[in-house]
């Protein structure tokens, strides 16, 4: 095998056991940067406060025209800008309670998909345990989870392809299944 392949599988295996390892753990995995959240809130804001601005000023400049034009009268025009600069206004704070109302449901979102997830690590641990597989056969068996082929299996756990095969077999049967869909369907099954 050549070295690029061979780094490939190795980086291939550590991520797929790095994601099963905190899967079972229930840490989450994936985009778990604190600032990419913190910027798209930063941006949400900056765009409203910027908003805000144009707003106030806008406001400003129709009162100041206002004042200048009470000795001789106020145009119309200088109302409509007025009043463009108020509904500009509640805009603004609307738009600011709905970034925050939907900020609040991201997080709540978030806070499910956490609680799924472990959900999903304490229902495998304890079938696993239920079920009495090897560290081996649950790797395996978490593996196939995931969707992977049995040469991909294979090669992940860097063994031969009839070793995986017998492997699934014995997880089949200590499960009581007969196929992969199977084997995944009974934890999408208690998740739902």
């Amino acid at each position: 095998m050549c070295t690029a392949g061979f780094a490939y599988k190795q980086a291939l295996k550590r991520r797929l056991l790095s994601e099963s390892a905190m899967k079972l753990m229930a840490i989450p995995y994936g985009n778990t940067d604190p600032v990419r959240p913190n910027r798209e809130l930063i941006a949400a804001f900056a765009i409203v406060a910027l908003q805000a601005v144009a707003a106030i000023f806008f406001l400003v400049d129709s009162i100041d025209e206002i004042i200048l034009q009470l000795g001789t009268g106020i145009d119309v025009p200088v109302i409509l800008e007025c009043l463009v600069a108020i509904a500009l206004i509640a805009g603004v704070v609307m738009g600011a309670r709905h970034t925050r109302k939907l900020m609040a449901e991201a997080r709540r979102r978030d806070g499910a998909l956490a609680i799924a997830r472990g959900a999903l690590a304490e229902i495998l641990k304890s079938r696993f345990t239920e079920w009495r597989l090897s560290a081996g056969e649950s790797e395996v068996a978490l593996f196939a989870i995931k969707g992977c082929s049995v040469s991909e299996i294979a090669i992940l756990r860097n063994t031969a392809t009839g070793t995986v095969r017998s492997q699934l077999s014995q997880i089949y049967t200590k499960a009581g299944v007969t196929s992969q869909s199977m084997l995944t369907s009974i934890f999408l099954d208690e998740l739902l």
